[in-house]
């Protein structure tokens, strides 16, 4: 009981609490911007690392207008992010390749269909570290759109002892936003479908 009662009060004091350290990290931090030129107009798949999530949605809103939805798993961490983006303008879309998979890869369809894009971690939500599911590269060729790839990375940062070996950018330094060309799937089989993204998702990331 006393549990429950707990994570009830971090529903609702946690999320407001992450999104201003999110702006503070944000507003006092330079940044540089490696922007692709031909983010499309239309619906696309957005991947970034489970280690770099924190800031990735900076980097989104800086090259698409689009509604989002971001791929979350269903547990108490996944409730606490979920309240936190959705204080950004992003949409949750509860669930993982691991649990729930069916359900949320219909969703992830629907809002492409529906003109919106999908975001999620390649490696999330418990890795192992820089690896790639399905996810991403299923929905895209279900859907027929391409997949652009965000990274963000911090000059000076702390990182986690977790499995993601999560990031978070320190105060006053400069943080690198990269945003990629377009990955088209088309006509590639699953597995160099992944790897293609995986190297492509490599070419910038946190070490």
């Amino acid at each position: 009981m006393r549990k429950k009662i707990l994570r009830s009060v971090a529903q609702v004091f946690l999320p407001p609490v992450i999104g201003a350290w999110m702006w503070f990290l944000y507003l006092t931090n330079k940044k540089r911007w490696h922007l692709s030129s031909g983010v499309p107009d239309t619906p696309f798949v957005v991947t970034f690392w489970h280690c770099e999530l924190l800031m990735a949605h900076f980097a989104y809103k800086k090259v698409a207008n689009r509604d989002v939805n971001v791929m979350i798993s269903d547990h108490f961490d996944g409730e606490i992010i979920a309240k936190t983006i959705s204080m950004f303008g992003i949409k949750p879309l509860r669930g993982s390749s691991r649990k729930g998979a069916a359900r949320v890869l219909m969703g992830a369809i629907k809002a492409i269909r529906e003109g919106e894009n999908v975001a999620l971690t390649p490696d999330g939500p418990i890795g192992p570290r820089h690896s790639v599911s399905d996810g991403a590269v299923t929905i895209a060729a279900k859907s027929g759109v391409p997949i652009v790839v965000i990274n963000v990375v911090p000059e000076k940062y702390w990182q986690a002892k977790s499995w993601d070996r999560f990031v978070i950018p320190k105060p006053f330094g400069a943080i690198d936003f990269y945003v990629s060309d377009p990955i088209d799937i088309k006509g590639l089989q699953k597995d160099e479908a992944k790897s293609l993204l995986k190297e492509r998702m490599l070419e910038h990331a946190v070490g």
